[in-house]
């Protein structure tokens, strides 16, 4: 007789098979007489009882009939039903708390980016720098020592939950540097659709090599919204470009924008992408202007800008007034999360 064919269920623990009823056995002890030997896979582990009656027989044991395989005992109905209610969706309303902020400071060099990271510890406390640019050298702040110098390094840090619990967040200084840690990575690790190994992004083909490096990002951003979920707050450093903008009604200019992989055609974007998860980006800039001559003149004053305008990139999800920054000034944390400037 031909077996009969049906998905193959695993072999369960002898400890967890139920006893057969004497009336089971005998009715199996009937019918396997002059069928064939069933194929190991699906056989059910049998209780002590069972396999002290089937060892005079085992020879000739036939498949179980499905039925068999697929009742379930009272206890595996109840474990089932313990997992529909695990997994029920349930609604809220109002100011969602408990989860950290990510937040994104970008700007040229030297304008202060880390050192306006470091502040935020007067209100979130402690914070925990994986400094790749190791630009915190003359800052007093807790960081990884050594500097990682590898993608799977960083994000060893991102999922060990005993080191950061202590922490209230993580500095990343900078996404543009451990971009590049993500283009060494998928060089090393991404093969060429024909099996040879790769030494440039273009080297993949025609755009292949910017999605790869695109969704190696994707896996760093999936480690700090973990984090945030823990409560723990994210503030990822960025330095600065320029960027042209199309403009369909005029002509097109130029604005300030985080220095991020993004393709002219807009696919494999990390910097539209970085912009979409954030739930801050804040642009610290120089104040400049232009004289009568045509001439760029400014003090060294600055400001943190957090609504987009013609010429950078912005956002806020809570905060819409520019803020003057000086070394040193608390401002822009203290209004993030809701403390009393005065």
């Amino acid at each position: 007789m031909k077996p009969a064919t049906f998905p193959k269920i695993p072999k369960p623990a002898p400890t967890s098979q139920p006893a057969m009823t004497p009336q089971a056995e005998s009715h199996e002890s009937e019918t396997i007489q002059e069928t064939p030997k069933p194929t190991p896979t699906f056989q059910p582990a049998m209780t002590p009882q069972a396999e002290s009656h089937e060892s005079e027989t085992t020879q000739e044991t036939p498949e179980p009939a499905p039925t068999f395989q697929l009742a379930m005992t009272p206890q595996t109905e109840s474990h089932e039903s313990e997992t529909t209610s695990e997994t029920s969706i349930g609604v809220s309303r109002g100011l969602s708390t408990g989860a950290g902020h990510k937040i994104v400071l970008y700007g040229p060099g030297g304008v202060g980016k880390s050192t306006l990271a470091a502040l935020a510890e007067t209100v979130v406390g402690e914070l925990l720098f994986v400094d790749i640019e190791e630009g915190t050298r003359f800052l007093n702040v807790t960081r990884i020592d050594p500097t990682p110098t590898t993608w799977d390094t960083v994000r060893l840090v991102l999922h060990d939950t005993k080191l950061l619990e202590r922490f209230g967040g993580v500095v990343i200084d900078s996404f543009t540097k451990i971009e590049e840690l993500a283009i060494d990575w998928t060089l090393q690790n991404i093969r060429h659709e024909k099996g040879g190994p790769v030494n440039s992004i273009e080297g993949y083909g025609w755009g292949k090599g910017y999605m790869h490096v695109y969704e190696t990002f994707l896996l760093l951003l999936s480690d700090l919204d973990a984090l945030t979920r823990r409560g723990k707050h994210i503030i990822a450093t960025c330095h600065d470009c320029t960027a042209e903008v199309p403009n369909p009604g005029g002509e097109d200019w130029i604005r300030y924008e985080p220095r991020l992989q993004s393709p002219k055609k807009g696919k494999a974007s990390i910097r539209h992408r970085v912009k979409e998860w954030c739930d801050h980006m804040f642009y610290l800039g120089f104040d400049t202007f232009v004289d009568d001559d045509g001439k760029a003149k400014g003090s060294g004053t600055r400001t943190i800008y957090p609504t987009e305008l013609p010429t950078h990139w912005a956002k806020s999800r809570t905060l819409s007034e520019n803020i003057p920054y000086t070394g040193g000034d608390t401002t822009l944390w203290q209004l993030l999360f809701g403390k009393d400037t005065t």
